[in-house]
């Protein structure tokens, strides 16, 4: 059963998935933008949203995965591309995590996703973001980034966090500007 999460609403992921989870997903998808014709009617038009993921341990970033870099060092995180058009009804771009294989110490992921030609976010169509079991895909929980649409190009997602020994989930939904992660530091450290 998944669930669908609002804005700074937490979840444990041994409470929404088996026990011993040890890989999850989070994947992201949207469609394309609509467009007015000069003379009416409309058609569809890309959309290049990329998400990453930011590895932390103690507050202090240890690895980045993103569309320049899709794979952590460890190998524990994995992007699948990057997709620079939008469109369909499955997930563009998702990002793997074998937390049993996180390097020491790293406590923290902090996911985002970026509108990499700095269009806004305002008119782009069922964004969302989805927790999922990484042995059977399974969807654990959902996150609507559309609910109120925006003029922002960036947002802070989600982050997976350690505390008490297990892993939670936490819906962010903080909106911010850049056409990549790097442009929202503080925005991004305010969340860890």
């Amino acid at each position: 059963m998944s669930i669908n999460l609002s804005k700074g609403q937490k979840i444990s992921l041994q409470k929404v998935s088996e026990p011993g989870l040890s890989q999850v997903a989070l994947a992201l998808g949207w469609g394309q933008r609509e467009k007015k014709g000069f003379f009416g009617g409309s058609k569809q038009v890309d959309v290049d949203l990329d998400a990453s993921c930011l590895l932390y341990a103690g507050g202090n970033l240890q690895d980045c995965v993103w569309f320049q870099k899709l794979r952590s060092d460890s190998g524990a995180v994995v992007h699948t591309g990057d997709d620079r058009a939008g469109g369909g009804s499955g997930d563009n771009e998702t990002i793997s995590v074998n937390l049993d294989g996180l390097p020491k110490g790293v406590d923290t992921l902090i996911f985002t996703v970026n509108s990499f030609l700095n269009d806004s976010f305002k008119g782009i169509p069922n964004a969302r973001c989805r927790l999922l079991n990484g042995k059977n895909n399974q969807e654990l929980a959902r996150f609507d980034l559309t609910l109120d649409g925006g003029d922002h190009t960036g947002m802070v997602m989600a982050k997976l966090y350690l505390q008490s020994g297990a892993w939670h989930m936490q819906a962010i939904g903080d909106k911010g500007y850049g056409r990549t992660f790097q442009e929202m530091g503080d925005m991004i450290t305010n969340n860890l």
